[in-house]
C-alpha cells in the first residue's frame, strides 16, 4: 500500500477536508490570468491541519507547518527541505530556487500556520515565491488571518478565494467515530451529545470519542449510548474546577 493510499484511508473525509480540497483545486485549476493563491482559515480545533495533510498527500503538494520562532530564512529552509534541495546561499537565492522548483514540478505549495508568518510581517517572501513561480499556493491560518493580511494590499489582492472552515456536525461525528473509535459502537444519542459539547471542534469530538471508547472497554461494553454513559462529563474544552482529594 502506498503512503498516499494509507493517508487517504486514515483521514476521515470531513466537511472541512472537502472544503480545503476544493480551495486547493480551485487554485490549481485557475486560468493564467487569475491569481493562484487561496486562503483557508478558521478557529483552532476545526481540523485545518488534518485537511491540509490530506490535501498535500492527495496532490503531492510541498507542505510546511510554520512555527512561531520562524524567520523568513527558516520558512525558506523548511520549504527547501521538503523539496530535497540544500538551502545554501542568501535569502534571495533560496527564494529563486524554490520558485524554480515549483514552476518545474507543477506541484502546489501548502503553508500551514501562516499566522506566524503574518505576525512576523514576513508575508512578502511568500508573494515573491508566488510571483516567481505562479504556482498554486494554499495558505492556512486562524480565523483572523484574512483581516490581518489586509495590511499588505499587494499580497491581499493576489488571493483567489477566501475559504473558511465550518463547525463539525453530527455527520462529521459519525465519520470520526468510524475512523477513530473502532473498538466500540457509539449510539447516535451519545454522538449528538458529543457534537453539542464539542461546539464544532473536530479536536474535542476526537477527545470525547477516545474517552468514550476507553470508558466503554473498561466496563466491558461493545456499544454505548447516553443511558450507559450516565452522568459522566463530556469534554467541552473548559478546564474543570479544582477538586480537593
Amino acid at each position: 500500500m502506498t503512503q498516499e493510499m494509507s493517508q487517504v484511508k486514515t483521514t476521515a473525509p470531513l466537511r472541512n477536508v472537502a472544503l480545503c480540497m476544493k480551495a486547493l483545486e480551485r487554485a490549481m485549476n485557475s486560468p493564467d490570468h487569475l491569481p493562484r493563491m487561496v486562503s483557508f482559515s478558521g478557529p483552532s480545533g476545526m481540523g485545518k491541519s488534518m485537511a491540509a495533510s490530506y490535501a498535500a498527500n492527495k496532490y503531492r503538494a510541498y507542505y510546511v507547518e510554520c512555527k512561531s520562532s520562524w524567520t523568513k530564512r527558516a520558512l525558506l529552509e523548511a520549504i527547501m527541505l521538503q523539496m530535497g534541495i540544500p538551502a545554501i546561499g542568501p535569502i534571495y537565492k533560496l527564494t529563486e530556487q524554490i520558485s524554480e522548483q515549483l514552476a518545474l514540478s507543477g506541484r502546489p505549495l501548502i503553508i500551514d500556520e501562516m499566522d506566524h508568518i503574518v505576525n512576523r510581517s514576513a508575508v512578502e517572501i511568500v508573494r515573491d515565491i508566488y510571483e516567481g513561480s505562479k504556482a498554486p499556493i494554499l495558505l492556512i491560518g486562524e480565523e483572523m488571518m484574512p483581516q490581518k493580511l489586509k495590511k499588505w494590499e499587494r499580497f491581499h489582492g493576489r488571493i483567489l478565494e477566501w475559504a473558511y472552515t465550518q463547525p463539525a456536525d453530527m455527520q462529521d461525528a459519525k465519520l470520526l467515530a468510524s475512523f477513530y473509535c473502532r473498538k466500540v459502537k457509539v449510539k447516535d444519542d451519545l454522538l449528538e451529545a458529543v457534537t453539542k459539547a464539542a461546539k464544532g471542534s473536530v479536536r474535542r469530538i476526537c477527545v470525547n470519542l477516545s474517552r468514550i471508547e476507553e470508558e466503554a472497554m473498561g466496563i466491558g461494553l461493545s456499544e454505548i449510548g447516553l443511558k450507559e454513559w450516565g452522568d459522566r462529563q463530556l469534554y467541552t474544552g473548559e478546564a474543570p474546577a479544582r477538586r480537593i482529594i
